[in-house]
């Protein structure tokens, strides 16, 4: 097999409802979204690792749950250190020594080795986990060295190249060259901007961060040589803040959420034709989907304009319930994976790792991508009888677990929400109070989660939670189990 290249674009909070081709009663249009889908494989079970962006991020690039690595909740914050272990294989790391060129453009978010003007690491002067308003965190910003290298970061993960702004609302508000800021940020946020305080450059546009990216990424599309390349394109959007180019406003029937989503849908559409223009269309695995679910506004939505970005799923961002975790997912990958075709078996963004090694004849070692499962089977092959995973962990902000294992998905808490549901929402889908200490679904008949069976099926309870132990214990090889 002729080693492809790679383009792996990652949107920011998008929902499974968004996109046309997977919402029929969209209020968005998404044409590019829907041609890529007709152009390649629709996954309808595919799952971020995390119902949030840092850890989903971790595990895209490691293969690992990112709870296995010192981050066992919640996102990382400005100033924090480099979150993936400097001997620790990525994607990048993996094609790299497969003669790839490897790129990464746009939203870091796993950290970076920030020096303070005394040398000190800046991370030794937060309480890691304190959040991004912290006093300690806010009273760092005057006192970062920007004219040192930023190791930990994509360069030092199996990167040739990288170009972004780490994390849009977090500070420095500035661009990202390889291992240095472009230019140090030299005045403070104004607080009519949205975004956590710090310093920034002067004249930064939220507005323009995603347009920025995508030219980045065009060119490096444009400027690819005979070696096949690999490009990781986490986008800002449509994270907050929701900041739409005047030309997509009023585009959608969602609000300005709805306007920016169309952006993501047109960001798409840019790297198409790009790769149209090189003539890599036939020759490139093209992939996109989400880090988790919709935000809180989400709610909103539906109550105003009728559009749902969880779609029938329950819950958003932040919860372990389907909502947060279950992610749009099209993959094109021309002469390989069939045109127009529909995967039902369940994928985890993690398993890009093992994808790329099979894909490309490598080997991975033990204990690298020890969470990863390849899914080139299931490109190849959409429609077969058996998955290539024997069973799943979800994992929320606040440290919930769940584990799905075909139908069956068991959360080990009393409620899947990290989120409080709106009365009105739970009202109009059903959804009533229950005293059980857990959640157990059968996923083939309740897709949006109504029913509790924990009480009724201790079984079921018994042997899922027995695995799930097993497999936060590292008891369980996700490669060599098969659904």
């Amino acid at each position: 097999m002729n080693k492809p290249n790679i383009v792996f674009i990652l949107a920011d909070d998008m929902g499974y409802g968004d996109a046309g081709c997977y919402n029929p009663e969209s209020k968005i249009p998404t044409p590019n979204l829907d041609r890529l889908a007709a152009q390649g494989v629709r996954f309808t079970d595919a799952h971020a690792p995390s119902s949030v962006c840092t850890p989903s991020r971790y595990a895209v690039l490691t293969g690992r749950y990112c709870w296995r690595s010192r981050l066992k909740g919640g996102v990382l914050w400005q100033w924090e250190s480099a979150l993936v272990e400097p001997d620790r294989l990525t994607v990048a790391g993996l094609l790299r020594r497969q003669g790839y060129r490897t790129h990464c453009v746009g939203k870091w978010h796993l950290g970076w080795n920030w020096t303070l003007d005394d040398g000190s690491p800046a991370a030794d002067h937060v309480e890691f986990g304190s959040r991004g308003n912290d006093p300690a965190r806010l009273a760092l910003d005057g006192r970062i060295d920007y004219g040192r290298p930023v190791t930990g970061g994509p360069v030092d993960c199996g990167f040739d190249t990288y170009f972004g702004d780490d994390v849009p609302n977090f500070p420095p508000y500035t661009w990202f060259e390889d291992d240095r800021v472009v230019e140090a940020p030299s005045v403070p946020k104004p607080e009519v901007m949205f975004g956590t305080p710090g310093p920034m450059v002067p004249g930064w546009s939220l507005e323009r961060v995603m347009p920025t990216l995508i030219r980045r990424a065009e060119r490096v599309i444009e400027e690819a040589g005979e070696e096949p390349f690999f490009l990781y394109m986490p986008l800002t959007a449509p994270h907050t803040p929701i900041v739409p180019l005047d030309e997509f406003r009023g585009m959608s029937r969602a609000g300005e959420y709805g306007d920016y989503v169309c952006e993501v849908d047109w960001c798409v559409g840019r790297i198409m034709e790009a790769l149209e223009r090189r003539g890599l269309a036939d020759d490139t695995l093209l992939i996109f989907t989400s880090d988790n679910g919709p935000e809180r506004p989400a709610y909103d939505r539906i109550r105003q304009f009728g559009h749902a970005s969880s779609a029938r799923l329950r819950g958003i961002k932040r919860d372990v319930w389907e909502g947060g975790h279950r992610v749009p997912f099209l993959a094109r990958w021309p002469g390989v994976a069939p045109a127009g075709a529909e995967c039902s078996h369940t994928v985890m963004l993690g398993d890009l790792l093992a994808t790329c090694a099979e894909m490309t004849g490598a080997r991975l070692a033990s204990g690298e991508g020890e969470d990863s499962v390849s899914m080139l089977p299931l490109l190849r092959r959409p429609d077969r009888e058996r998955g290539v995973r024997a069973c799943t962990v979800h994992h929320s902000m606040n440290r919930r677990f769940a584990i799905r294992r075909g139908d069956w998905v068991f959360i080990d808490a009393p409620t899947g929400g990290d989120v409080r549901e709106p009365d009105w929402y739970r009202e109009e889908r059903g959804y009533t109070p229950h005293e059980q200490p857990g959640e157990l679904f059968d996923l083939s008949s309740d897709i949006g989660e109504r029913t509790n069976l924990h009480g009724e099926r201790p079984e079921v309870v018994a042997e899922l939670s027995q695995l799930l132990e097993q497999v936060k214990a590292g008891g369980v090889d996700a490669r060599a189990a098969q659904a």
